[in-house]
């Protein structure tokens, strides 16, 4: 079997968390957090669409890491997002942070907004 090391270019990889930070290219940022192709850093949560329509001219779509456990997106939130073109894909934290790695691996224009895991 033949196996390829994953090569990220410029992208920020998501290499671990834990339940108040996230290790992102090699740097530890509190939770929850927004990353990117070209930075990642704490997010305010929930109530804070602005950061992430910040990202509208960088990112297609996000994923949304709701946690340990899959919950809906805030209504309000997925409106404001959706209404500036960006996509919201929603899953538990720990996928998001996996398909993140995967997704910019392609070089596709995606961000990650991550709630906490529990600790």
């Amino acid at each position: 079997m033949l196996l390829n090391e994953i090569e990220y270019a410029d992208a920020q990889p998501i290499e671990s968390y834990g339940a108040d930070f996230f290790r992102i290219a090699g740097e530890k940022v509190s939770a929850p957090a927004i990353v990117h192709a070209e930075g990642a850093y704490h997010w305010a949560g929930l109530d804070d669409a602005e950061a992430i329509l910040a990202l509208k001219d960088r990112v297609d779509f996000i994923l949304l890491g709701t946690g340990d456990q899959l919950m809906h997106a805030p209504a309000a939130l997925r409106a404001t997002l959706e209404a500036a073109g960006i996509g919201v894909e929603v899953m538990k934290t720990d996928s998001a942070c996996r398909t993140y790695n995967v997704l910019v691996s392609e070089g596709r224009r995606v961000a990650a907004v991550l709630l906490p895991m529990a600790g």
